[in-house]
């Protein structure tokens, strides 16, 4: 986004990549073939979601604001 703020682009890449951590666990996990894989894809999984849930904080503390754009 051309016009928006700096802090604001920076969170939506958070949100991009954690979407493509998800994506990429479950990838992972459909194609292992043992479980050490299985315990690599589940922490790659459960670090998106920790991120997600973080970044969402801070998206909500920035419309509260009013500098969410």
């Amino acid at each position: 986004m051309a016009d928006s703020k700096p802090q604001n682009d920076n969170l939506r890449r958070v949100f991009e990549l954690t979407r493509e951590m998800l994506a990429l666990a479950d990838e992972g996990d459909r194609d292992r073939r043992d479980d050490s894989c299985a315990i690599l894809y589940g922490i790659l999984r459960d670090a998106g979601y920790q991120l997600r849930k973080l970044a969402t904080k801070e998206k909500q503390r920035h419309q509260t604001t009013g500098t969410w754009d």
